[in-house]
């Protein structure tokens, strides 16, 4: 078992050897240490393996050592917002917390405005500005803070408000829980280590992230307004939903009946289901399922809105080992993992019923060959379709769905239409290749699986129905 331990350590020799012996000492290994002085003075990062008894005396352990020792100066003003709920006492602990911490209170401001909620501004005087760290980090735990400025004689404040402050402007926008928004520090400060192992600038991973958080909100609501296509193909009618962010929904009818692939971000399941059944009007009576072409975040969103799910065997098992609590494929990859993590949270994924899967054909997928292998043919309401799946240059369990009697391919991420870009969609995804260097978990297999294709395929004009983007016809010769 694994846990990552956000602690604030003074700027002096032998302050990290302690820690390490004290982890030492009680069994445990230290997998992970981030430090990076150009974003804050004072915050540590150190992920420690070990059971979990060990791991509650390591607690114990870094608690006693206090993680923090004074450092006097002259001190410090800092004003601070506290966002309580609108009820009595909610100030008590709040206040009883700034007490224990011996901090004089110089200023204090607030008024009701007629939401739940009421804001608190308090100037708070430090001597002993490194406390300060700790004091976020615990009272962040009671409500929403954010550092609106500070004044400094002659000492830096500890620049741990920084990772606070980040956290807490977007757990505002998105809605996130104070654990969450605990979460979403230590998963930033993971892509900020890889990326600054290949020498990026700390502070772009940051900006990345906000600007991934800024897209995601902006949208939502009345603001979610995809671009929609209807096409037709021989007796099948396509209608393609395109959000700004996340995965197409593509809805092919055929006999009457519904057969979507993929489901974007489980953050827009409302608003997506309300542009289906507008596009449909018998959306809630036509028989419907939906398959997936594979499991990443962002297409997995419309899940529930179906009584059953048609994955491939890999694909399957994507999910059933994120519901047994294990990592997923995507989740496997070190350089993708934060930023899956991040992309859970913000966009309050799921996880899949498992009664709802249905895995179609039992083929064995051989990983890392970059081949797409048959798994099996599947019908739906005169669909037929030859069921592919990859080897993991994209994800594990990708799936290509082939149609020969219509000519069409739903290929998921392995083709995507770049050039049929909304601005929006063009915007949001620049942001996944830089924060996991690539999109593709092996992208020379997954180099392979696409120059493939076209030989699966055979020679012919195809309908192509990717992932991101407007549809393609495809001429192979």
């Amino acid at each position: 078992m694994k846990k990552t331990f956000t602690t604030t350590m003074p700027d002096r020799v032998g302050a990290f050897l302690r820690a390490s012996q004290a982890i030492g000492e009680l069994g445990a290994n230290i997998t992970r240490v981030s430090y990076n002085k150009a974003v804050d003075t004072h915050m540590l990062f150190i992920e420690v393996e070990a059971e979990p008894e060990a791991l509650e005396q390591v607690t114990r352990r870094l608690e006693r050592l206090g993680y923090l020792h004074s450092q006097t100066g002259t001190g410090s003003v800092i004003l601070l917002e506290f966002k309580l709920k609108d009820q009595p006492g909610a100030l008590t602990p709040v206040l009883e917390m700034i007490s224990r911490f011996h901090f004089n209170i110089s200023y204090i401001s607030s008024q009701e405005n007629g939401t739940p909620h009421q804001y608190f501004k308090m100037g708070l005087f430090v001597e002993d500005v490194a406390a300060v760290a700790r004091f976020m980090e615990q009272v962040s735990q009671l409500c929403p803070v954010r550092v609106i400025h500070y004044h400094s004689s002659g000492r830096a404040l500890d620049n741990t408000v920084f990772y606070i402050t980040y956290a807490g402007q977007i757990g505002e926008k998105m809605g996130l829980s104070q654990g969450d928004r605990a979460r979403l520090i230590v998963l930033s400060n993971q892509v900020m280590q890889l990326l600054d192992e290949r020498d990026n600038p700390p502070y772009k991973t940051f900006e990345y992230i906000g600007k991934f958080a800024d897209n995601l909100a902006a949208f939502r609501g009345d603001y979610f307004a995809p671009r929609l296509t209807r096409l037709q193909a021989q007796d099948v009618d396509i209608l393609l939903l395109e959000p700004p962010c996340g995965s197409n929904t593509w809805v092919l009818r055929c006999q009457g009946a519904l057969l979507a692939f993929d489901g974007g971000f489980c953050l827009y399941r409302d608003e997506a289901a309300q542009a289906l059944r507008r596009l449909c009007p018998d959306f809630d009576q036509a028989p419907r399922a939906m398959a997936l072409t594979h499991g990443d975040v962002d297409h997995c969103g419309l899940i529930p809105l179906f009584g059953q799910v048609f994955v491939s065997p890999g694909c399957y098992e994507n999910f059933r080992l994120e519901n047994a609590g294990e990592r997923n494929f995507r989740e496997r990859n070190r350089l993708h993992a934060p930023y899956v993590g991040i992309s859970k949270l913000l966009s309050a994924y799921q996880a899949p019923d498992m009664g709802r899967l249905r895995p179609v054909g039992q083929g064995a997928p051989r990983p890392g060959r970059g081949e797409l292998t048959l798994q099996g043919e599947w019908s739906y309401h005169g669909l037929r379709f030859e069921v592919y799946e990859g080897g993991g240059g994209h994800i594990g369990g990708e799936t290509v769905w082939v149609e020969r009697q219509r000519r069409l391919a739903l290929t998921g991420d392995l083709l995507v239409n770049l050039k049929g870009f909304t601005p929006e969609q063009q915007a949001f995804n620049r942001l996944a290749p830089y924060l996991m260097t690539s999109v593709d978990a092996d992208p020379p297999a997954a180099r392979r699986q696409r120059q493939g294709l076209a030989q699966i395929l055979g020679s012919g004009s195809w309908l192509i129905l990717g992932g991101h983007g407007a549809a393609m016809t495809q001429q192979i010769p």
